[in-house]
């Protein structure tokens, strides 16, 4: 934690007092990650979308209570389901491919020549992505939210005879200022987390190609667990400065 700490202060740091000369190799970055995510991301949100949505219809419909399906289905999803969905796929495609290509370059002591040249490895490699990872996230948890609300009306009005228009009426109830940026601000940070926890293992793999395996497994398996943490953390943020989110419209 004292290592990832000190390299999320570093490129902070640098990012602040210097905020030129990385944001063309950011968007290269961004198109990279987009390119690689956009269809696991559709199609995880998509396909797991279906399947909550018909189980939230079966338990609304127990309680007689399907035409308000799509005020808790929209609340579970721009909380819970889109951005765990979201950060799973960057966690699993895009943070293994950042630690795997640093990871590969310090195994080659690309980083070390680097240091001898005076260019600041963190800056020049790792700095712009995570600038990319930090600003997709939430970018594509919009994009999510939005096939999860596809997803929604598919489910409600094909399989639980709810009319669209009931549908619409609950969700925009629902559709406050608050839940989005929660939602947004939620996604940031986890896509700085994600990077940052890719990247220090990336710097720091040891024992060639293995090695970089190794290190690809634990940033990944960290990046899922601190994913959960800061999800928790913010929620319980959220809900204490705006105790109207617990209010189901």
């Amino acid at each position: 934690m004292g290592g990832l700490t000190e390299l999320a202060v570093k490129v902070l740091g640098s990012a602040i007092r210097r905020p030129v000369g990385y944001w063309t190799a950011a968007r290269d970055e961004m198109y990279g990650v987009l390119r690689v995510s956009w269809f696991p991301m559709t199609l995880s949100v998509f396909t797991f979308g279906l399947m909550v949505g018909i189980l939230g219809l079966n338990f609304t419909s127990l309680l007689g209570a399907a035409n308000r399906y799509g005020q808790y289905f929209f609340i579970v999803n721009v909380r819970e389901f889109t951005p765990w969905i979201n950060s799973m796929v960057v966690a699993g495609i895009v943070g293994a491919a950042v630690c795997s290509d640093l990871g590969a370059r310090k195994v080659r002591e690309e980083l070390d020549a680097l240091d001898v040249l005076g260019v600041d490895p963190v800056r020049e490699l790792v700095l712009p992505r995570i600038v990319s990872v930090t600003i997709l996230t939430p970018l594509l948890m919009i994009v999510s939210l939005l096939i999860g609300v596809v997803c929604a009306v598919v489910s409600s009005v094909t399989y639980g005879n709810v009319p669209a228009g009931e549908y619409f009426a609950t969700v925009y109830a629902n559709l406050t200022v608050v839940e989005l940026a929660v939602a947004l601000i939620k996604s940031t940070v986890i896509g700085f987390v994600i990077g940052i926890v890719c990247s220090y293992m990336g710097l720091n793999a040891s024992g060639g190609a293995s090695g970089v395996g190794r290190a690809v497994n634990r940033a990944v398996v960290i990046s899922f667990a601190l994913v959960f943490v800061v999800d928790l953390v913010i929620n319980l943020i959220a809900l204490g400065l705006y105790p109207e989110m617990q209010t189901v419209r």
